[in-house]
C-alpha cells in the first residue's frame, strides 16, 4: 500500500523537472552573491526552525496520553538551563542574520560600482565598463548602448566578464527590471532614473522580465539577455549597426504606444539625447524637461508674471499616449529648446526670463491646434467655448 502511494507521487515530482533553478545556479558575479546570502540566511534559521519541529513531533508522541511510562510532573515551571537555550539560540541566530543583512547591503548595493568580476578576478583598470540605458515601455523594454550609438527592443547583449552599468527608467507606469542569472531586481520609474551594477561570468541566453504587474501586457513583457564573448558581441554590435531602423524621437513616440509581444528589434543609430529627454518626460517638441523645470524653480520660478505662460501639468496620469479613451494629454511648454540646452551648458536661468519666443507652440502637432493654441497658452478658453 505504501509502494503505491509512493508511486501516485512520481507524476508531482515530474512536474518539478520543469522548474528553472537559475536563481540558485545564476550567470554572473552579483547573483552569485546574492545566491549565497538566501543560502546562508535559510541555513540560519533552518538552525532554529528544524529542532522546533523536531521537538513538537517528540513532545506530542513521548508525553500523549498512551504513554504512562513518561514522568508526570503538573507543578513543573521553570528550568534555567532550557532559559538560556530558548533565548540564547534564537538570539545569537539574530545577531549573524543581523550582520549579514547590513555587510549584505552594502555589498550588494546596486548603484555601488563593482569591485570584483568574479571571487578570483579583480577588476582591471583599463577595462570600462559597458553602459546600457534602460526604458520600461508598455509592454516591451527598450536597450540603449550609448558607447555604440545603437538600440534594441526587448533583447540585451553584453560580453563576458565585462562590468555592466545599467541606468534605468520607464515611459509611463512603474516596472521591474529582473535578469535573476545576472542579479537581482530594480525598479524602473516614469521621471525617475535607477541604477544597476553587474557582470556575466559565463556564455548563455538567459530570461529577463518585469517583476512588477503593470497592465494588459504584461504577460508578454520579458526580453533575452544573451551573454556573449568579446568577438561574438562584437558581431552583434555589427548587425545592430547593419540594421534598416533608426531610432529618432519621432520614431520613439511611436515605438513607446503599448503593444504586446513586440518582437525583437535592432536600430542602427538612436538620438544622443533621446534617454536623456525619456527620462526628463520630454520626447515631444516644445515640451518643458523637469530638469529645466527645476532649474527655473530654483531661481525662484517664473514669477506672478509667468504664471499664464504655462499649460496645466498632467504628464500621461489621465490619458496614455495610444489610448483610445482618455482627454488629450496636455503639458507645460518648454522655454528652450534641446539645442539651445547642449549648445550652451553653463548658461544660468535668470529671472526675468524673456518668455517671446516660446518654443514648440507654431508645431501643428496635438494636443495644440493653430486655432486654440495660443488661447490654451493664455490659460484661456475658445471663443467657441465662452
Amino acid at each position: 500500500m505504501r509502494a503505491l502511494k509512493l508511486l501516485a507521487l512520481l507524476p508531482f515530482a515530474a512536474l518539478l523537472g520543469g522548474c528553472d533553478f537559475v536563481v540558485l545556479a545564476p550567470a554572473g558575479d552579483v547573483a552569485v552573491q546574492q545566491r549565497d546570502l538566501v543560502v546562508i540566511s535559510t541555513v540560519l534559521m533552518l538552525i532554529i526552525v528544524l529542532p522546533v519541529m523536531a521537538l513538537t513531533v517528540f513532545f506530542a508522541w513521548r508525553y500523549r496520553q498512551s504513554n504512562t511510562a513518561a514522568p508526570y510532573e503538573p507543578e513543573w515551571d521553570h528550568s534555567t538551563q532550557l532559559e538560556l537555550v530558548i533565548w540564547s539560540a534564537p538570539l545569537l541566530i539574530i545577531i549573524c542574520l543581523g550582520a549579514l543583512t547590513w555587510m549584505g547591503t552594502h555589498l550588494l548595493d546596486p548603484y555601488r560600482s563593482l569591485g570584483r568580476i568574479a571571487a578570483d578576478k579583480p577588476i582591471e583598470s583599463k577595462e570600462a565598463p559597458l553602459n546600457v540605458e534602460v526604458v520600461a515601455l508598455d509592454w516591451k523594454w527598450l536597450f540603449i548602448y550609448p558607447d555604440y550609438g545603437v538600440a534594441a527592443v526587448n533583447e540585451l547583449a553584453a560580453p563576458v566578464d565585462r562590468p555592466i552599468r545599467f541606468r534605468i527608467t520607464a515611459s509611463s507606469v512603474m516596472n521591474s527590471f529582473y535578469v535573476p542569472a545576472l542579479a537581482g531586481q530594480i525598479y524602473a520609474m516614469p521621471g525617475m532614473e535607477t541604477k544597476l551594477h553587474a557582470v556575466a561570468n559565463k556564455e548563455g541566453t538567459f530570461r529577463g522580465f518585469s517583476a512588477n504587474y503593470s497592465g494588459a501586457g504584461f504577460s508578454g513583457m520579458h526580453f533575452e539577455f544573451k551573454s556573449l564573448s568579446n568577438a561574438d558581441f562584437d558581431k552583434w554590435i555589427g548587425t545592430a549597426k547593419a540594421s534598416a531602423n533608426m531610432l529618432g524621437r519621432t520614431d520613439y513616440l511611436q515605438l513607446e504606444r503599448p503593444s504586446q509581444n513586440d518582437p525583437i528589434r535592432l536600430y542602427r543609430s538612436v538620438d544622443r539625447d533621446l534617454y536623456k529627454a525619456i527620462l526628463n518626460m520630454c520626447v515631444e517638441p516644445g515640451k518643458m524637461c523637469m530638469s529645466e523645470m527645476m532649474a527655473i524653480d530654483a531661481k525662484g520660478g517664473l514669477g506672478r508674471e509667468g504664471l499664464n505662460n504655462t499649460l496645466p501639468l498632467t504628464y500621461d496620469k489621465y490619458a496614455r499616449r495610444g489610448a483610445p479613451l482618455g482627454t488629450e494629454p496636455t503639458f507645460v511648454a518648454g522655454i528652450c529648446s534641446m539645442d539651445e540646452i547642449k549648445d550652451a551648458p553653463s548658461r544660468e536661468v535668470t529671472a526675468p526670463l524673456d518668455l517671446t519666443p516660446l518654443r514648440g507652440f507654431g508645431l501643428k502637432r496635438p494636443p495644440f491646434s493653430p486655432a486654440s493654441s495660443t488661447s490654451q497658452l493664455l490659460g484661456q478658453r475658445p471663443k467657441s467655448e465662452s
